[in-house]
């Protein structure tokens, strides 16, 4: 019916839209990342947490029970959503920091504006574009010549710290994590409210055009400061309030947004600390690993009238490398014309359970360090039984990791053993090899 329309009316829909022609029926898009949100934080995925707003969010959208991200490390994760591709291609491993620092993981100091781009799509489609809140895709410390947003097809950055363009009241040079706070700064516990502030006064500023916008959170990421100044209370009850907050606020975006809008809700890698694995719902590992307590975050989508509503996805495999190929087919658009990794998931937003046709791989740490300690630039758990070989692959419900230099092989079985608690290496040893030759040939072809 909307291809019949278009060739029917194709003059009608050009002179009703402002700039390039966009499909009437094209949603608003909005991407939200929640930082470090382990998959158990949602109440709706068992969390401990109330969060009635996710848990609303669920219920007029979908849910994915068996969603990753591209890496446990929030760099590198970005990168996967943002190119569709494994991020150590364009050289990206770990979290981006001092130009030294990023030598010594072997990895480059932001991310090539030449990469296939997200918010680039859709700019070309139309769309008026924005990143807002968390970048760490290059600018921050002494790297002063990462590109602008605008490199990277987004019409408005208002950036943190670790952005080419930071945006004042999130700190022009003070790092979020600190305690001073520059004269024009929000606190810290206003910092999630100010960026759904600027996504919502952007959606306003464009009541005719689409909209796509990264909002990208640095909650619930510690330090945990859910109130300002002094806080002698725990750890998990400031980490219940940040959350609480980010939940509401995520309310407000629900509430405030256009009806004819695409919300995309998920985390960039696991939690930290896990407060006892509470917050991976007894998943093994944490972020920094490659155990699914690194890489498996909830995702929830919700399109009034397109996606199901209520509905729950238990068997899909689906990762954030396929955003780009995924969007693309949902509204009916041509994806960039260069490989990617990704696979097209667009029938399982509609409701379909959708088999991935090739396996999806990880790479994290290329250098040894210390357990807990930035060493080299990779960040290693500190929790018992979360530092993971470097290399992992799942393929169905196998999931082996191994070592780069072959060594360390775990071989799991994730629909009998999600917690991956059982190595079945030796006992299984055609899969094992099979899927430990499949990982280290991915790794070998990398940059």
């Amino acid at each position: 019916m909307r291809l019949l329309l278009l060739a029917l009316f194709p003059c009608v829909l050009s002179a009703a839209l402002p700039g390039p022609a966009i499909p009437f029926e094209d949603p608003n898009i909005l991407l939200i990342v929640v930082d470090d949100m382990g998959w158990g934080d949602v109440s709706c995925y068992g969390g401990q947490v109330p969060t009635p707003n996710m848990d609303r969010l669920a219920k007029e959208g979908m849910q994915f029970r068996q969603f990753y991200v591209a890496s446990p490390i929030c760099s590198a994760s970005r990168c996967g959503m943002i190119t569709g591709q494994y991020p150590a291609r364009w050289r990206i491993t770990s979290y981006l920091q001092t130009k030294a620092g990023n030598r010594e993981c072997e990895q480059a100091d932001f991310l090539d504006p030449h990469a296939p781009s997200l918010p680039r799509v859709f700019h070309n489609f139309g769309y008026a574009t924005a990143h807002i809140g968390k970048w760490h895709l290059g600018g921050g410390r002494d790297v002063t010549d990462a590109p602008n947003f605008a490199a990277y097809g987004y019409d408005l950055g208002l950036g943190t710290y670790e952005s080419p363009e930071p945006a004042p009241a999130l700190g022009l040079k003070t790092k979020p994590w600190e305690t001073k706070r520059e004269p024009q700064q929000v606190p810290r516990h206003e910092r999630t409210r100010w960026m759904v502030d600027e996504t919502l006064k952007f959606l306003q500023q464009h009541p005719d055009q689409r909209c796509f916008v990264n909002l990208w959170f640095d909650d619930v990421h510690t330090p945990y400061r859910p109130i300002d100044g002094k806080d002698e209370r725990g750890l998990p009850e400031k980490y219940r309030d940040v959350l609480v907050e980010t939940d509401r606020q995520i309310g407000r975006v629900m509430d405030a947004a256009p009806p004819n809008t695409l919300i995309l809700l998920c985390g960039d890698n696991g939690p930290e600390p896990t407060l006892e694995h509470a917050r991976t719902k007894g998943l093994r590992g944490m972020k920094w690993s490659l155990y699914e307590g690194g890489i498996r975050t909830p995702l929830i989508v919700r399109w009034p009238g397109k996606v199901p509503a209520g509905a729950v996805n238990t068997m899909t495999v689906i990762s954030s490398v396929d955003f780009l190929r995924t969007l693309c087919a949902l509204l009916y658009h041509p994806a960039p014309d260069v490989e990617q990794d990704g696979e097209i998931m667009s029938q399982a937003l509609r409701g379909a359970n959708v088999v991935r046709t090739k396996p999806l791989f990880w790479e994290y740490g290329r250098k040894p360090g210390e357990a807990g300690k930035v060493k080299n630039g990779f960040p290693y758990p500190k929790e018992p039984n979360s530092k993971s070989p470097n290399v992992a692959i799942r393929d169905g419900n196998w999931k082996l990791l191994v070592n780069a230099d072959g060594t360390q092989t775990e071989l799991y079985h994730l629909g009998k053993d999600p917690n991956e608690t059982i190595n079945l290496a030796e006992t299984e040893k055609d899969t094992a090899e099979r899927l430990k030759k499949a990982a280290l040939d991915w790794r070998k072809s990398l940059p």
